[in-house]
């Protein structure tokens, strides 16, 4: 597959992610969308479903939609380190482009909403409690644990064409949606759960660009935390199953 059929579907599927996860937490945010109070389980299961969805559209180069899940894979042999900075742009691309339709999708939801100082957490992520060395444990975790279960799940593995692509043998890539769940459900309290910097740093550059009436800051200060959580939990992640048996 050549560079530039890499940074077309990470893209499309980066963007199809973050137009389908920020648009959950929209939904339970605005005052005036239908879904407004839907909590926490709404987000996870959207969320969840949103990687589902990015994963199916990227499938052809192995559907990373990810940086921390690229560089894992490429840690573990699995992806060309050539590849990786291909991989990397397109999803950050992408992530900023599914924001910004998010965005258009709830635009008069936005323009009417009663607290537009506080949208940020549409597009990003950011702590219940702040204290950046472990908000970064957090993150190293949650990645670490999806990280780890896409290299090793059954199923996962280089197809004919010598790429690696992840999927459950019988769940394919629905599988994906319940371990993002899961980890939203059980570790995602503490930071939002990014676990993926293109998720986090793609929406948070959308919402500094956006005209949104009355936004906030869009919080740099706390912005590198979701980014190198998550590549640290995948770089350890990919590092694990070097020394890990075949399975």
């Amino acid at each position: 597959m050549s560079l530039g059929e890499i940074f077309l579907w990470e893209l499309m599927g980066t963007a199809v992610l973050t137009l389908m996860g920020c648009g959950v937490v929209a939904n339970v945010t605005l005052r005036k969308a239908l879904g407004n109070n839907g909590g926490w389980l709404l987000v996870n299961f959207g969320w969840g479903f949103a990687v589902f969805a990015g994963a199916s559209i990227a499938e052809p180069t192995g559907a990373h939609i990810n940086p921390a899940v690229t560089l894992g894979l490429a840690v573990d042999g699995q992806v060309p380190w050539s590849q990786v900075p291909v991989y990397v742009v397109a999803q950050i691309i992408g992530g900023t482009l599914g924001a910004a339709l998010c965005w258009a999708a709830y635009k008069l939801q936005f323009d009417t909403h009663d607290d537009p100082a506080g949208t940020l957490g549409i597009f990003s992520t950011a702590p219940t409690v702040r204290n950046a060395p472990w908000n970064l444990v957090t993150e190293i975790i949650g990645t670490f644990v999806l990280v780890l279960w896409i290299i090793q799940t059954p199923g996962s593995g280089r197809g004919d064409d010598g790429a690696f692509s992840f999927g459950n043998d019988a769940l394919g890539y629905a599988a994906v949606a319940f371990i993002v769940i899961g980890i939203g459900a059980s570790l995602g309290g503490p930071t939002g759960y990014a676990i993926n910097p293109a998720r986090d740093l793609g929406p948070r550059i959308a919402y500094a660009l956006l005209p949104i009436r009355g936004k906030g800051s869009a919080d740099w200060g706390y912005s590198w935390v979701p980014v190198a959580g998550p590549i640290i939990g995948g770089v350890l992640a990919g590092a694990v199953a070097l020394v890990l048996p075949a399975t």
